[in-house]
């Protein structure tokens, strides 16, 4: 369930990521895993200032291709910001697996963390979403289940957990996410057809640049 999270396990959290993404930035810790691939993806190939004028689905693309270089990295409770995969922590609820805090232990997504990620890198930073899954959904387009193109997001809803989930669609009905603790960065495929996934869809989202 990707709710804002709030108080001190929160702003520890938050603090802890900082930190980590600082010494990874600077060289001090090594990157993990398919992350360390990141550089050399193929949102690397356009100069930042040409973004703005790709076509949509060019940069849709672009995002599909950097989730898909992050399939394999290891969900991480509040895990995921700008520069990639990052130290997550728990809540009363979250990143929890066999009564172990694996949340600050883990660097790695959640599902808002990857979506937000795989877009502010594609787009050079033209495109900045907030880190839940309520803010990703304002934040973008409305896009028909019949329009679908790679990048979209795609948002899962229960009653008892309003919008509780992103991934992102990658085509040929297959969608990126990091599910939840103790699983990894995973394509499904035909994913609107998988009863669990179909009775949970709220609808999906296209971001695009800001003006300016």
């Amino acid at each position: 369930m990707e709710t804002q999270p709030s108080g001190p396990d929160h702003t520890s959290g938050v603090r802890r990521r900082r930190m980590l993404g600082l010494a990874l930035g600077a060289g001090l810790v090594p990157a993990l895993g398919p992350a360390a691939q990141a550089a050399s993806d193929p949102a690397s190939e356009t100069a930042p200032e040409t973004v703005r004028t790709l076509p949509a689905a060019a940069l849709g693309r672009r995002v599909a291709a950097v989730a898909a270089s992050q399939l394999g990295v290891p969900y991480a409770w509040g895990g995921g910001d700008r520069m990639g995969a990052s130290l997550g922590f728990c809540d009363a609820d979250n990143g929890w697996l066999n009564g172990v805090c694996m949340g600050e232990k883990t660097v790695g997504f959640d599902c808002s963390g990857l979506s937000l990620y795989c877009w502010y890198r594609a787009s050079h930073g033209t495109v900045e979403l907030g880190h839940y899954t309520g803010a990703q959904f304002n934040l973008s387009a409305p896009v028909a289940r019949d329009a679908l193109a790679p990048g979209d997001l795609l948002f899962f809803s229960r009653p008892d957990a309003p919008l509780h989930h992103v991934g992102i669609y990658v085509g040929e009905g297959a969608m990126i996410h990091a599910e939840h603790t103790g699983t990894l960065v995973a394509r499904l495929e035909n994913v609107l057809d998988v009863p669990r996934w179909a009775a949970e869809f709220a609808g999906a989202r296209r971001p695009g640049p800001a003006a300016g």
